[in-house]
C-alpha cells in the first residue's frame, strides 16, 4: 500500500442498493434492488472502497430510532455477505431541518463525505457518488468527483433536472459497469 489516497463509491442506501418502501426500519422489509449486491462485489473486487451515505430523517421525526436503523443496517450487511459483497463504511444523518435546523451531514450537505474521506483515506475527487436523488450526486460537484444518478427509486423523476456532467445509469449493476469501465480507460466520458 503506498498510502496514496484511493477512490471510493459512495452509495445511497434506500432506491438505489435497496428498494425504498419509505421509512425503512423494519429489517425484514429490507430488499436488494436486483442485481445490486453483485454490484457491489464487483466494486469490491476492483479495490474500490464502498460507503454507503444515507439521509434517515425517519429518526428525527420518530418514525423509527437509531436501533432500528442499526437493526436495518445490520440485515443490509448480512445480505450483502451472502451475495460476496460489503460494504467497508455507512455514514447516517439522522437529522432534518423541519426538527433540528441545518446540518452538514444532511444531504446534499458534504460533512458524512468529509467524514468518510478523511476516516478512509479516499480521494474525494476520485470518487463516484451514486443516487436515485438530486441530493445523493450533487456533493460531486463540490467535492470535483463524478455523480451517477440511477434511474431505480426517485431517479427516472430526477433525471429531468440533472444538471450536465453527471452520468445516469438504469441502476446500481450499470453505474458499477460505468465505474469499472472509468477506471480503467480515463475516456468514458466520451463514450
Amino acid at each position: 500500500m503506498t498510502g496514496r489516497p484511493r477512490p471510493a463509491v459512495f452509495l445511497d442506501r434506500d432506491g438505489t442498493v435497496v428498494t425504498d418502501p419509505h421509512y425503512l426500519a423494519d429489517p425484514d422489509r429490507l430488499t436488494l434492488i436486483p442485481g445490486a449486491g453483485d454490484a457491489i462485489r464487483r466494486l469490491n473486487e476492483a479495490r474500490l472502497t464502498v460507503v454507503v451515505v444515507t439521509n434517515q430523517s425517519g429518526i428525527a421525526r420518530g418514525l423509527y430510532g437509531e436501533n432500528e436503523y442499526r437493526a436495518v443496517a445490520a440485515r443490509l450487511d448480512e445480505v450483502l455477505e451472502s451475495a460476496g459483497a460489503r460494504v467497508d463504511a455507512t455514514y447516517y444523518c439522522p437529522h432534518h431541518p423541519d426538527y433540528h435546523g441545518h446540518c452538514d451531514c444532511r444531504k446534499p450537505g458534504t460533512g458524512l463525505y468529509r467524514r468518510a474521506t478523511t476516516a478512509l483515506g479516499v480521494d474525494p475527487a476520485a470518487s463516484y457518488y451514486v443516487g436515485d436523488k438530486l441530493t445523493d450526486v450533487i456533493p460531486a460537484v463540490s467535492l470535483a468527483g463524478q455523480g451517477i444518478l440511477v434511474r431505480t427509486g426517485h431517479g427516472a423523476a430526477a433525471e429531468a433536472d440533472l444538471p450536465s456532467g453527471f452520468w445516469v445509469a438504469d441502476d446500481l449493476p450499470a453505474a458499477a459497469e460505468l465505474i469499472l469501465r472509468d477506471q480503467r480507460s480515463p475516456s468514458i466520458a466520451e463514450g
